[in-house]
């Protein structure tokens, strides 16, 4: 009789336990406003219309589904109240802009992030004369060594 009741007992603790959210990581309660800038980084203007896109990262460093997709306003602001605490990644896209992409930690109250957009940089080709290429074969050259040229 003693084992039923103590075993009874046990099941209703651990009933209580579970239901009072013992265990549990306070982080998958807590949220945060997230107030993102972008701007251009050569001028420090706004952009009005980017892409701002908030997806959940595992911890394994893997893109969620879900996420959410932001448009900034005039001044390039846009918000994101109750982005739960944890890593998130963002993304902007811009036309004419190079994709800026960051895993951020959230685990602040509020988060202010400022991005600035890049231009896209000039690409080169191996057919064509590069920077560091004046012999105009599109290779670059390697450095002198200094040793005198080997006789094979």
């Amino acid at each position: 009789m003693r084992t039923k009741s103590f075993l009874i007992l046990l099941g209703i603790f651990l009933v209580c336990l579970a239901a009072s959210g013992f265990g549990q990581d306070d982080d998958e309660d807590l949220t945060s406003n997230v107030n993102f800038t972008v701007l251009k980084s050569d001028s420090g203007k706004p952009i009005r219309n980017a892409a701002v896109v908030v997806h959940p990262v595992n911890t394994h460093g893997k893109q969620e589904r879900g996420g959410i997709e932001l448009k900034t306003n005039e001044d390039g602001k846009a918000s994101f109240e109750g982005v739960p605490y944890g890593k998130m990644r963002i993304q902007v896209l811009v036309p004419g802009f190079q994709t800026y992409g960051q895993d951020y930690e959230i685990k602040d109250p509020t988060l202010a992030i400022t991005i600035k957009m890049d231009r896209p940089k000039q690409q080169y080709s191996i057919y064509e004369k590069g920077p560091a290429d004046k012999s105009g074969n599109g290779q670059q050259k390697a450095p002198d060594s200094g040793a005198p040229p080997s006789k094979n």
